[in-house]
């Protein structure tokens, strides 16, 4: 009698547990859902004939047999997300980016707790960024970018202690980076939060994230300077900050390596910039030159080389000039606010001449004007010689068709031509 009372109740707890055919259920709940299938790929694989573990962008896990992964990525679909995607209890990786899934997202999803991958990213969802995203504590990736989603980012975000990449690039968001944002994301090694209208300071906290190798900003609003704290992040490889309202950048007394890149000429707001005591090489790029607003600019202490750009002319508004402790060669441009600058801005740079240096350039030494000259004659002298080329080359060939169409077939010609062709294919 127990023994029945006991099969009895294991079929009931099964019954009412969670199993496969609750996946089956689910997935079938997005399949309605799905308005336009245009290459039939659910339409014709998802049924209920077919094992569920063996449809198309379906992996179950081989211990409990339940659905683990569900990647849809681009497969042209369109639709909503049903409620009932949240009763997929072992999924770990969720990806139906490259489509066109829209509406809003069901709350059901805080149910995927095993959730540790979500990609939404290039689809038209819209309403705010759901704050119980920071409830899923496994996440270590989240990809939201490319959508509609408005508001502002959740505070809550800081709780996925867990996160190693969040990409929010590309939506129509506002407001300020919240100030606890980045407090518990000690793992986080890209953050992508550009071109989504977010404005005020970037919050200090940002730069404890010491595992950051990608970053960007760019596309936004922010203001204020980059403080110097940006040199905790040892490991950072890229960062994009152009199309800002950027003030201040410091970044003095780090380790930072490389070239400078020539976006960098694109922060038109930019008053100060200070890269001095770092390790970066290559020369300094003219596109600084477009930085309008600087006062001042200190590159001492690297390893720049080659000459100082002429284009640093237009800087109207420079007050400090540092180029000092590098490996700059040749001629000092003059004039304007070059004019302004004492033999500090220069020293140990031994390959420099010119005011306001002791120094004066050789006579083969041309000056960066002069330079300027012969770059632009010896263009003109190759055009020049181009066309020259192509008019012989119209004479001749107008030359050859009258004696052509005058004479009939010009056997010298022909038998020149075919000994050269026979010459040619025997190579």
């Amino acid at each position: 009698m127990f023994l029945l009372l006991l099969s009895t109740l294991r079929a009931i707890l099964s019954t009412n547990s969670p199993n496969i055919s609750t996946d089956q259920s689910a997935l079938l709940a997005l399949k309605s859902h799905i308005t336009h299938d245009p290459y039939n790929l659910l339409a014709t694989n998802w049924s209920t004939s077919t094992y569920v573990c063996n449809w198309i962008g379906v992996t179950c896990g081989s211990r409990h047999h339940r659905v683990t992964a569900l990647d849809l990525s681009s497969m042209d679909l369109t639709g909503t997300i049903p409620s009932q995607l949240g009763n997929l209890s072992f999924l770990v990786s969720l990806n139906i980016r490259h489509n066109s899934f829209h509406g809003s997202l069901p709350i059901e999803l805080t149910n995927l707790h095993r959730l540790g991958y979500l990609n939404f990213g290039n689809n038209s969802f819209n309403g705010e960024i759901p704050s119980w995203f920071g409830y899923l504590a496994e996440l270590q990736s989240l990809f939201l970018h490319m959508n509609n989603f408005n508001g502002v980012i959740p505070f809550t975000f800081g709780n996925l202690s867990k996160l190693e990449t969040m990409s929010v690039y590309n939506n129509n968001l506002k407001g300020h980076l919240p100030s606890e944002l980045f407090d518990n994301l000690s793992k986080l090694q890209r953050l992508d939060l550009s071109g989504i209208q977010i404005s005020g300071r970037v919050p200090n906290n940002l730069f404890n994230c010491k595992e950051l190798k990608f970053l960007s900003l760019h596309g936004n609003f922010l203001e204020g300077s980059i403080p110097r704290e940006i040199g905790n992040l040892n490991k950072l490889q890229i960062l994009y900050l152009h199309h800002n309202n950027l003030k201040a950048i410091d970044f003095s007394n780090n380790q930072f390596v490389g070239e400078i890149p020539k976006t960098l000429g694109e922060l038109h707001s930019l008053i100060v910039l200070n890269l001095s005591h770092n390790c970066l090489t290559g020369s300094i790029p003219s596109s600084l030159g477009d930085l309008s607003e600087l006062e001042s600019l200190d590159l001492s202490s690297n390893e720049f080389r080659g000459r100082i750009p002429t284009k640093l002319n237009n800087l109207g508004f420079l007050e400090v000039l540092n180029l000092s402790h590098n490996n700059l060669k040749g001629p000092i441009p003059q004039g304007k606010q070059f004019d302004t600058f004492t033999n500090d801005s220069y020293i140990r740079n031994l390959g420099l001449c010119g005011s306001p240096l002791s120094k004066s350039c050789d006579n083969d030494e041309e000056t960066p004007a002069k330079l300027d000259r012969v770059v632009v004659d010896d263009e003109i002298n190759w055009k020049f010689s181009i066309l020259m080329g192509y008019g012989c080359g119209l004479v001749l060939g107008l030359s050859m068709g009258y004696i052509v169409f005058t004479t009939g077939k010009p056997w010298w010609f022909i038998r020149i031509y075919e000994r050269v062709r026979q010459r040619f294919v025997k190579r």
